[in-house]
């Protein structure tokens, strides 16, 4: 499968992938993502632009790609089933993949009550496995989910979403195993803080011959302050922030705590790079993309390779 995804062409070469993230501003404002999008160039490889995140609205995330793609970063258009049903969604692809964009990543998507809209009604239709094989259905088959052909399929490549920390913890490599099944050719993690835990979860994913299928590519996100970490540790569902992450960031001068969550993150990206079955990392600095280039820097991982 040939996608014209530059992603699929790093991995496919063998190298080290490096991804980035953007979330679309809370209303039209061009410049403002350009500007945050300008930081990523020549950094990643590819950066994701979320779909309504935290069930909160934004510009569409097809839109904000498109915007993206001007700006000379590939984009990873991200599609949530809490906003549409299979006849929206399958219009959105082909809309996308006809304005260029050659990537998606395969959301269920944060629930509404979270979010600033808690009345909406969730869709839900299908569920993110289901988004995969439909995906792949339109790409490979050339068929709508209802069965009709496709005049020009639309050929992308295919991304979806893991939890190694969510329980219970023996269930998470066999999620992993029916997403790879339904159609993934690429997955990005939950951000990443227990380091342990995710050692585990590569080893069985390794022995399952999981990554022989798949690329995968853990999620970082440097800590930008200690009420950051704590409120990841007790606040945010499916996240597992070790103690010790804590610890170390209140074992430094408060005003060096930024630094100290850039260093963990790329001590966290140097040992990715060693990892069996690890295919990249997908860094999520979102509101802070200034920072990635000096995060690149500092993890080694410049300069990013022409394809």
């Amino acid at each position: 499968m040939k996608s014209g995804s530059n992603l699929e062409k790093i991995l496919k070469a063998g190298h080290f992938a490096f991804t980035g993230e953007v979330g679309p501003p809370r209303g039209a404002n061009v410049q403002a993502l350009r500007e945050k999008v300008a930081h990523l160039k020549g950094k990643v490889d590819m950066a994701n632009i979320t779909d309504n995140q935290t069930a909160m609205v934004r510009m569409s995330s097809w839109a904000a790609a498109m915007i993206c793609m001007q700006e000379g970063v590939e984009p990873n258009f991200q599609m949530v089933c809490r906003d549409r049903n299979r006849l929206a969604m399958q219009a959105d692809i082909l809309g996308a993949f006809a304005h260029g964009i050659r990537n998606i990543l395969c959301l269920s998507g944060d629930h509404q009550q979270f979010g600033d809209h808690p009345q909406s009604k969730g869709v839900f239709d299908i569920d993110s496995m289901q988004l995969i094989g439909m995906v792949k259905k339109m790409r490979d088959e050339g068929k709508f989910l209802g069965g009709a052909d496709i005049d020009i399929p639309p050929r992308m490549f295919i991304g979806a979403a893991a939890n190694p920390f969510a329980e219970p913890f023996e269930w998470r490599v066999h999620r992993l195993a029916k997403k790879v099944a339904a159609g993934a050719d690429f997955i990005q993690t939950q951000c990443v803080f227990n380091m342990e835990k995710i050692r585990e979860w590569m080893r069985r994913a390794n022995d399952m011959g999981l990554t022989e299928k798949v690329a995968i590519l853990p999620g970082i996100t440097p800590m930008k302050s200690i009420g950051m970490a704590k409120y990841m540790k007790n606040k945010v569902p499916g996240m597992d922030v070790p103690e010790n992450i804590i610890k170390r960031l209140q074992g430094v001068d408060p005003k060096m705590v930024a630094d100290e969550g850039i260093k963990i993150a790329c001590e966290q990206i140097q040992e990715f790079k060693e990892m069996k079955g690890v295919a990249g990392v997908h860094l999520m600095a979102i509101e802070w993309e200034h920072k990635v280039p000096e995060i690149a820097e500092r993890a080694g991982v410049l300069p990013r390779p022409e394809v």
